[in-house]
């Protein structure tokens, strides 16, 4: 449980945190001729691939529904849903090797680096899922009262994502195998996960194992919210909740533990 003394510091170097976002955002497009409209370019252009290429050109259907775009709207909904997740988490394993210098010489809550993780992220994400979002206005496809689900669902899998991520930043310090492995893993990870195919895709034997997956259920929601119309299955949520909070509660645990050796580590 996150204590009030944290809260507090956290509100205290709120400053800090929002200067840290928008360096970032800034650096990112810095040399750029266009600048920050990449941000719009980039995602735009993705969106235009994964909807008109594979419905109109590419003609692919999902099986049980009649929309053209059904495919796409499923492809859009999982892939973004995980690129949120691959974000946070692969920014969060490296978050302290990478503010080494800034920890060792600045003294500040170290709490407020997955934070700036978390916004970072959060920000990048808005940005494609508006576009996302205003395509599934004008396509017809708005998927009406059931998108406000998506807000639960979505915090759901950002606790899980950096409650994860600071449990492998913190680990990654002390053994650097740590980001290696984790980024071959998450490979696997996202083509056990319905992301790209529909889950009768898989064989009847191999299906049973997605319960396994806290990812699926996430991934599974955010489609049945978008493709559907339909509210999500909240019970097939409350593994990965509980979850997410364990790993939260873990990973402040090690963090506050770990704090001080990590600093002659880095």
């Amino acid at each position: 449980m996150i204590s009030l003394a944290l809260l507090h510091n956290i509100a205290n170097y709120r400053g800090f945190i929002a200067g840290s976002v928008k360096r970032e955002f800034q650096i990112k497009y810095r040399n750029s001729l266009l600048g920050a409209a990449w941000t719009v370019l980039s995602p735009l252009a993705m969106i235009v691939v994964y909807t008109v290429v594979f419905a109109q050109v590419m003609h692919s259907r999902l099986p049980g529904a009649s929309s053209p775009y059904a495919y796409s709207v499923y492809l859009c909904a999982g892939v973004l849903s995980w690129g949120l997740f691959a974000e946070i988490t692969g920014r969060a394993q490296t978050m302290f090797l990478e503010h080494a210098g800034l920890i060792k010489k600045i003294s500040f809550p170290r709490i407020c680096l997955p934070i700036i993780v978390v916004l970072n992220a959060g920000i990048n994400f808005a940005i494609i899922f508006g576009l996302f979002t205003a395509f599934l206005v004008l396509s017809g496809n708005f998927p009406g009262l059931p998108y406000l689900a998506l807000l639960p669902v979505l915090l759901v899998l950002v606790l899980f994502a950096i409650g994860l991520g600071l449990i492998l930043g913190v680990l990654n310090v002390f053994f650097r195998d740590v980001g290696q492995f984790f980024a071959i893993a998450l490979q696997f990870w996202f083509w056990f996960t319905p992301v790209v195919y529909p889950v009768a895709a898989l064989p009847a034997e191999v299906r049973g194992w997605l319960v396994w997956n806290p990812m699926a259920a996430v991934i599974g929601a955010c489609q049945t919210i978008l493709v559907n119309g339909a509210w999500p299955a909240w019970s097939s949520l409350l593994p990965v909740t509980v979850l997410a909070l364990l790993l939260c509660m873990l990973g402040l645990h090690l963090f506050r533990r770990r704090a001080g050796e990590m600093v002659d580590e880095l």
